[in-house]
């Protein structure tokens, strides 16, 4: 019998369609009594409903969240959240506003209750980045961690299916990477193979009707998963290079994992056959990252760093910048072969078999 150590972090989620109406009562359950609502200036139009619902008890809106949570943003929203007499955040939409959230969180006392729209998991994780300099910087905290999430499927109804796809992979990105991880446990292979599999069948669904609500459930109960499994366990190379890509080169967040997830499965499979066979075995396929490939080639989405902002003439540095302080990876992170999968990774090329 194999011996672990499971250490589950504790969130309170209200999952379900129609679940935003126990916002109120989750606010009051945090022992809240003002909410400052936090959003990108995209989704303005998303806080001002939170904002309206809850009528008094908002102190006010902050939609000033951006990709890779600049630190400049951090201090800012800080600051508005003092000055408004906030005693909680509620962050609604995906990766950039709830990892806003979990930065406010990080040097404050104030909770965070989480409302994804999209299926990045972050609000299930104790993990934060925020980018100072051009370089971002993650760290685990459990002050991070929100203390409620709302998962309501019908907010995703309206989230384009491009940017459903690319959210859903990212997701993945989590899972597949805690099935190789040095403290994985037959907790975190339950949650990550289940979390795949949802995620796999519900985003091709979703592509052909960006509206059907059942696929919707799916999609936000498999990102749930994979979000779960990425906050109890630690992160390999796919994480450290897309927060390189990111951090450093501007690239968008979803899309570039989205890219980078074939290549570094393919960089991994040697090492990792076990958990290559269950990511395949999710995905219905052979081979996992042929398979993660095919399915990203056929929700019509990136499938090429080139095609999304990187220069070839950065792969070096990136691969530089990727192997310093490396995270834990079953294969040795080396400069050449890192550089090699950025390489297939910036031309779209399939993996080999």
């Amino acid at each position: 019998m194999q011996q672990f150590t499971y250490t589950g972090n504790s969130s309170r989620v209200v999952f379900g369609a129609g679940s935003l109406q126990y916002l109120l009562r989750e606010i009051d359950l945090l022992g809240a009594r003002r909410a400052l609502v936090l959003c990108t200036p995209g989704q303005r139009a998303g806080a001002q409903r939170i904002a309206d619902m809850i009528g008094s008890r908002c102190a006010g809106i902050f939609d000033g969240a951006v990709m890779h949570v600049p630190l400049e943003v951090v201090r800012q929203a800080r600051h508005v959240a003092q000055e408004l007499g906030a005693d909680c955040a509620i962050a609604i939409g995906g990766g950039s506003t709830i990892g806003l959230g979990k930065a406010i969180a990080l040097e404050s006392a104030l909770p965070i209750l989480a409302i994804p729209t999209t299926y990045a998991g972050s609000e299930m994780t104790p993990i934060y980045g925020i980018t100072e300099a051009g370089l971002k910087k993650t760290g685990r905290d459990s002050r991070v961690l929100p203390k409620a999430v709302i998962y309501d499927p019908e907010l995703s109804l309206g989230l384009p299916a491009s940017i459903s796809a690319t959210s859903g992979i990212n997701a993945m990105a989590h899972a597949a990477e805690a099935l190789y991880a040095s403290d994985s446990n037959p907790v975190t292979h339950f949650f990550a193979e289940e979390g795949i599999r949802l995620l796999a069948r519900a985003l091709p669904a979703i592509m052909q009707n960006p509206r059907d609500a059942g696929a919707r459930s799916d999609a936000l109960q498999g990102a749930w998963l994979c979000g779960t499994v990425l906050g109890s366990v630690g992160m390999g190379l796919h994480h450290k290079l897309c927060h390189t890509l990111g951090g450093s080169y501007g690239l968008p967040h979803a899309e570039t994992h989205t890219i980078v997830l074939p290549h570094v499965l393919q960089y991994n499979a040697q090492a990792a056959p076990g958990a290559m066979q269950r990511i395949a075995a999710a995905l219905g396929v052979d081979n996992a990252a042929q398979g993660m490939f095919d399915l990203a080639r056929s929700l019509g989405v990136p499938v090429a760093l080139k095609d999304i902002g990187m220069l070839e003439s950065e792969l070096a540095d990136c691969s530089e910048i990727a192997t310093q302080n490396a995270y834990a990876n079953p294969r040795p992170v080396e400069k050449a072969a890192v550089l090699a999968l950025l390489q297939s990774a910036y031309h779209g090329a399939r993996p080999a078999g």
